[in-house]
């Protein structure tokens, strides 16, 4: 079961973590001389590849980066980590975000993205393929309630009435759909198919990003005060961070077996997943302009995707001048 979707929530709870002063499980660190610590989105997986490379090789100390690293979970919110001053830096999502930044006047700036493209898509069986929007007509499709809204956006976007779509609540289970009592389900398509394939069925695939839901994920989201205090900090968290990424993704298949019995260990999860993981995000995380880059097309093409969920930002949430002195 995957609850990564879950994560998604409003920034309003920030306030009940301000009390609370020690870091989140899962804490890591490489001693160097700038104290930074980072607050990942979710529990360790491949999805933090990059960061577990730049820890184990010593980039971050090679940055004079005294970094410790946190891993996320079902009750972390990551925004209220950097609010709190637990964290100087976290990953989130841009819809969280954004909505923070225009509804809840937060001080946030969004200085990089992980991924490209989201990697949150429409799976179905390939024995019973749905391989794009029109094919979701009349079919069964099980969404987390909190997606909802942006399955609908994404079907307004192909000229698909909703109405035509049994859109029904999805638990993070694929055994319905294996089962066949849905026709699909939206998950994450870095991970969901390979679970599939563990329960003896083989899953497809695509993207809403590919259809006009253009959205970042794991976006790199600091406060305006640690922007202004921790600078160069932060423009050697990235340049570290980038050269993890760039060295694990050399060849996916390497990094996941090495940390069976450190980063991956009691997460549940097999290292052939955590492998599978790896090489399906890559052309999700990669851009020709370097690991984390946000260029002016895509930041625009986010927030009108975000618009048409009733999230409405501007450019100067994004901030692309770190990325200028990597």
């Amino acid at each position: 079961m995957d609850m990564k979707l879950s994560r998604r929530r409003f920034l309003g709870a920030a306030a009940a973590g301000a009390a609370a002063s020690a870091m989140p499980f899962g804490s890591f660190r490489a001693m160097a001389a700038s104290p930074f610590a980072m607050q990942a989105s979710w529990i360790n997986d491949a999805e933090f590849a990059g960061y577990f490379l730049g820890l184990d090789k010593g980039y971050y100390a090679d940055e004079g980066l005294d970094m410790s690293y946190a891993s996320g979970g079902p009750d972390v919110i990551p925004e209220s980590t950097i609010i709190t001053g637990r964290a100087d830096l976290t990953l989130t999502t841009p819809d969280t975000t954004i909505k923070a930044i225009s509804e809840q006047g937060a001080p946030f700036k969004i200085i990089g993205t992980q991924y490209q493209k989201n990697p949150i898509g429409i799976v179905s069986l390939k024995s019973n393929p749905i391989n794009k929007p029109e094919d979701l007509v009349g079919k069964t499709l099980a969404v987390p309630p909190v997606n909802v809204i942006s399955v609908e956006a994404m079907l307004k976007l192909n000229g698909i009435d909703k109405a035509d779509v049994n859109i029904v609540p999805y638990a993070y289970d694929p055994t319905p759909l294996i089962k066949g009592e849905i026709d699909a389900s939206l998950d994450f398509t870095t991970n969901v198919p390979f679970t599939i394939s563990q329960q003896g069925a083989e899953a497809t695939s695509f993207l809403l990003y590919d259809f006009g839901f253009t959205i970042f994920n794991d976006t790199v989201v600091v406060t305006e005060e640690t922007l202004k205090t921790k600078r160069k900090e932060l423009v050697g968290w990235l340049r570290a961070s980038r050269r993890g990424w760039e060295e694990n993704f050399v060849d996916p298949t390497v990094w996941p077996p090495k940390w069976a019995d450190s980063w991956f260990k009691g997460t549940g999860r097999t290292i052939e997943n955590e492998i599978y993981f790896n090489k399906a995000q890559q052309p999700l995380v990669e851009s020709p302009n370097g690991i984390f880059s946000m260029a002016e097309d895509d930041i625009e093409a986010c927030l009108t995707a975000l618009g048409q969920i009733g999230i409405n930002g501007s450019r100067d949430m994004f901030d692309t001048t770190l990325l200028e002195e990597i």
